[in-house]
Protein backbone atom coordinates (compact mmCIF):
# COMPACT_ATOMS: atom_id res chain seq x y z
CA UNK A 1 0.00 0.00 0.00
CA UNK A 2 1.54 3.29 -1.06
CA UNK A 3 1.43 6.27 1.29
CA UNK A 4 1.67 9.91 0.37
CA UNK A 5 4.80 11.66 1.63
CA UNK A 6 2.77 14.83 2.22
CA UNK A 7 0.14 13.41 4.57
CA UNK A 8 1.37 14.50 7.98
CA UNK A 9 -0.65 14.82 11.16
CA UNK A 10 0.08 16.85 14.27
CA UNK A 11 -0.53 15.87 17.88
CA UNK A 12 -0.29 18.55 20.59
CA UNK A 13 -0.44 17.44 24.22
CA UNK A 14 -2.83 19.35 26.46
CA UNK A 15 -1.51 17.65 29.61
CA UNK A 16 1.63 15.86 30.78
CA UNK A 17 1.96 12.18 29.94
CA UNK A 18 0.05 11.92 26.65
CA UNK A 19 0.90 8.59 25.00
CA UNK A 20 1.19 8.27 21.22
CA UNK A 21 1.35 4.64 20.12
CA UNK A 22 2.11 3.45 16.57
CA UNK A 23 0.45 0.25 15.34
CA UNK A 24 1.84 -1.99 12.61
CA UNK A 25 0.33 -2.60 9.20
CA UNK A 26 -0.55 -6.13 8.08
CA UNK A 27 -2.67 -9.11 9.04
CA UNK A 28 -1.42 -9.09 12.66
CA UNK A 29 -1.63 -5.57 14.12
CA UNK A 30 0.87 -4.93 16.94
CA UNK A 31 2.29 -1.99 18.87
CA UNK A 32 5.66 -0.99 17.39
CA UNK A 33 6.49 2.46 18.76
CA UNK A 34 5.48 4.64 21.69
CA UNK A 35 6.18 8.25 22.61
CA UNK A 36 5.19 10.22 25.70
CA UNK A 37 4.44 13.92 25.30
CA UNK A 38 4.30 16.55 28.02
CA UNK A 39 1.95 19.53 28.05
CA UNK A 40 2.32 21.76 24.97
CA UNK A 41 4.76 19.37 23.26
CA UNK A 42 3.99 18.76 19.59
CA UNK A 43 4.65 15.64 17.54
CA UNK A 44 4.52 15.73 13.74
CA UNK A 45 4.12 12.28 12.21
CA UNK A 46 2.90 10.41 9.16
CA UNK A 47 1.61 6.98 8.27
CA UNK A 48 4.17 4.72 6.60
CA UNK A 49 4.44 1.32 5.00
CA UNK A 50 4.95 -0.03 8.55
CA UNK A 51 2.48 2.17 10.50
CA UNK A 52 -1.22 1.79 9.77
CA UNK A 53 -2.74 3.40 12.86
CA UNK A 54 -1.88 5.65 15.78
CA UNK A 55 -3.49 5.54 19.20
CA UNK A 56 -3.48 8.69 21.37
CA UNK A 57 -4.09 8.31 25.10
CA UNK A 58 -4.55 11.49 27.14
CA UNK A 59 -5.77 15.01 26.45
CA UNK A 60 -4.51 16.19 23.08
CA UNK A 61 -5.39 18.06 19.90
CA UNK A 62 -4.91 16.11 16.67
CA UNK A 63 -4.75 17.97 13.36
CA UNK A 64 -5.03 16.20 10.00
CA UNK A 65 -6.03 17.18 6.48
CA UNK A 66 -9.51 16.01 7.51
CA UNK A 67 -9.77 18.52 10.36
CA UNK A 68 -8.98 19.01 14.03
CA UNK A 69 -10.00 16.58 16.75
CA UNK A 70 -9.81 16.80 20.53
CA UNK A 71 -9.47 13.72 22.70
CA UNK A 72 -11.49 15.39 25.46
CA UNK A 73 -14.77 17.29 25.48
CA UNK A 74 -13.52 20.54 27.02
CA UNK A 75 -11.70 21.75 23.93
Amino acid sequence: MATSENEFFVIKAKENGVNVIGLTRGSDTRFHHSEKLDKDEVMIAQFTDHTSAVKVRGKAVIQTKHGEMHTDTDS
